[in-house]
């Protein structure tokens, strides 16, 4: 059950700004994350979450912190990609008949979002975001810890024919010079050199063409730990973590109260704010608030490898042309799957990922699997494929960190210090009127 107050506020009171007792419920990457930067500032949080920090999402990702990612997932618009998607066999992308009727409205925004003259204008907002993220990562590290966990030598973007490559190269020249992203091209040869790994067997005869090294990004051992050490970060400052269900968010007079049950933990906590950062699991809380907030899913899945004795992999690689990575992670080297367009709850389909693996293997002799269940996970999508951040309007200390697509791992930490900001009442580093939550 879930009550919201009638009453609508025209704004935010001083009382609420200064408020100094905090709840954020979801403690993947954007919560751990705003409720560190809160403790920071002196606000007395406690952290939500039915898991342990970093479980859900967060676990399963590529472990990059994008730094160069200044353009969000469009819609695919070209006929070339329509049809080639169209049959429902690609590793880039998979979708399910049932969810895309669930989903029809919100995807047709995504699709119109998507049209060149619109997406250009999304671009800039999306990349205000993007290029604070390394900074915010930065800090977060230091206070947790986590160095260890971190590599700085960005990730390899493999292509297999020249022409795509090329392509590629100039869309990141022009990214480069508009964005201050670092890159560099690399020919066969030099693919060939700094991974030998992947020199053969591209599935044609003259192997990879070359790749785009990404020079930017960082990127992580175990996206899973680096959230739990963050985490522990947040408690050592002062904040509490709790471990159980969200039964039910009311307002009550001038605060907040969340009643928590399920476990060993069931109590109510009060609060002057309330952050809801439960990534795809958002939606159903904001229902019964009248707002809708337009949300889909992109769900993925993961697998480890061992490591091949004699050739190990030694960056994160994406073959780009197919649509999976393969990451060299603690666990072993991790394939993940691209986008599926499916239900949040629906079973696993590993159709997807067992077309990935026979393709990487092509691409890099895999090992064994190390699990005997491969992980699925949601990442949280809007049509105009930028988050929610921000204040709900007509209630007093209610606020959203949600939506953020394929880059909650890169985007939390800079997510956590701006909502923050407005919290405080502060004007954050950048504008965030493209990410205000009445904006659909």
């Amino acid at each position: 059950m879930v009550k919201f107050s009638d009453s609508a506020s025209a704004s935010r009171d001083k009382e609420t700004q200064m408020s100094r007792k905090m709840v954020v419920v979801g403690a993947g990457m954007v919560g751990v994350s705003v409720a560190w930067h809160l403790s920071q500032r002196g606000h007395q949080v406690t952290l939500v979450d039915r898991r342990e920090p970093g479980r859900e999402t967060s676990y399963g990702n590529a472990g990059i912190i994008q730094r160069e990612a200044v353009r969000p997932y469009a819609f695919p618009r070209d006929l070339g990609t329509l049809l080639r998607v169209a049959p429902n066999r690609q590793i880039d992308i998979r979708y399910r008949p049932g969810a895309m009727m669930a989903n029809a409205g919100t995807l047709l925004k995504y699709w119109q979002h998507s049209a060149p003259a619109r997406y250009e204008r999304i671009v800039p907002e999306y990349a205000s975001l993007i290029s604070g993220c390394l900074d915010a990562h930065a800090a977060m590290i230091a206070a947790s810890g986590a160095e260890e966990l971190i590599r700085r030598d960005g990730w390899l973007e493999v292509y297999r024919s020249e022409a795509e490559l090329t392509a590629r190269y100039a869309q990141a020249q022009a990214d480069a010079q508009r964005f201050g992203i670092l890159f560099k091209r690399l020919d066969r040869a030099e693919l060939a050199q700094l991974e030998p790994g992947l020199a053969r067997g591209a599935g044609n005869d003259k192997g990879l063409a070359g790749a785009i090294h990404w020079l930017d990004p960082w990127t992580v051992a175990s996206p899973g730990d680096l959230v739990a050490a963050y985490a522990r970060a947040f408690v050592e400052s002062g904040g509490e973590i709790v471990q159980a269900n969200v039964d039910a968010v009311e307002r009550t007079g001038q605060a907040w109260r969340v009643s928590l049950g399920g476990g060993a933990v069931s109590r109510q906590l009060d609060a002057d704010g309330l952050v809801m950062a439960l990534g795809p699991w958002t939606q159903e809380w904001m229902t019964a608030l009248g707002l809708r907030i337009p949300l889909f899913v992109k769900r993925g899945y993961h697998m480890h490898y061992a490591q091949p004795d004699e050739r190990a992999l030694g960056h994160w690689v994406m073959d780009a042309e197919v649509g999976y990575l393969l990451a060299p992670m603690r666990q072993g080297v991790r394939l993940t799957t691209g986008a599926e367009l499916e239900r949040l709850e629906a079973p696993a389909h590993l159709d997807q990922l067992e077309a990935a693996e026979r393709k990487a293997r092509e691409l890099f002799p895999l090992g064994q699997r190390l699990e005997s269940t491969p992980w699925k996970g949601a990442r949280p999508c809007t049509p105009d494929m930028k988050p929610v951040i921000g204040p709900v309007p007509g209630q007093d200390g209610l606020w959203l960190a949600c939506g953020h697509g394929h880059q909650g791992f890169t985007l939390g930490p800079v997510t956590g210090k701006l909502l923050t900001q407005l919290i405080e009442g502060e004007l954050a580093d950048i504008d965030m009127t493209p990410f205000r939550v009445d904006r659909f």
